[in-house]
């Protein structure tokens, strides 16, 4: 989307995003951050981070000029894309969502709770991290993901150029993560434990194994 904006004479023609998977996630989050201000702040901050406006001529636009670019921002979100994207691409590597969630290790549970606890907005790229991670094998539509190490500080980094409509199409999922999660921990905690109780029978009956030698 083109504006032409005229100043002191003279008319210069600048740049909105034209398609919602031009935001990327890091821009995304400013947006976020500034709709807990003033509308104002919200409309000077999104189009600030949503073109190539300078920030000071933003705020010489008139209501009209600004009650325009934000109606057509707001057009080109509600035109996303909402399905869940299992494959994505940032800087030409592939990442795929979690494949088997039932198989789900403590280690990622506790981070995924600890960054929905946080407040999913605020953690977003740490949950990407942890839910898209580099695929190692795929054929057709099926992929093996790198096994999980807790480690995802310089991936999280490489989350923030995810476009926000890759991240929004997994948001509602996010959202209801908990509650899934919530009634698989359980299941996968009781299944450690019986794991737990066969190990040491095991162990004990060697011990005795060896003693009764």
């Amino acid at each position: 989307m083109k504006v032409k904006i005229k100043k002191e004479g003279k008319t210069k023609e600048y740049n909105v995003i034209s398609k919602w998977s031009e935001v990327t996630l890091e821009k995304w989050l400013k947006i976020i951050e500034a709709e807990t201000g003033s509308k104002t702040n919200e409309a000077l901050e999104t189009i600030t981070a949503l073109s190539d406006i300078p920030k000071q001529l933003v705020k010489e636009l008139g209501i009209q000029d600004v009650a325009v670019i934000m109606s057509r921002i707001a057009e080109l979100q509600a035109e996303q894309d909402s399905k869940l994207k299992r494959i994505i691409e940032v800087d030409g590597k592939e990442y795929g969502f979690h494949p088997d969630l039932d198989s789900i290790t403590l280690g990622e549970y506790a981070d995924i709770e600890t960054f929905i606890k946080n407040g999913i907005e605020n953690s977003l790229p740490e949950l990407c991290a942890v839910l898209y991670r580099p695929i190692v094998e795929k054929k057709n539509d099926i992929y093996i993901i790198e096994a999980y190490d807790g480690n995802i500080s310089i991936r999280a980094e490489e989350m923030k150029k995810m476009s926000a409509e890759q991240v929004q199409s997994a948001l509602v999922f996010f959202w209801s993560l908990g509650s899934e999660l919530s009634k698989i921990l359980p299941l996968y905690l009781m299944e450690r434990l019986n794991k737990m109780g066969k190990d040491l029978q095991t162990k004990v009956s060697q011990k005795d194994g060896d003693g009764s030698e």
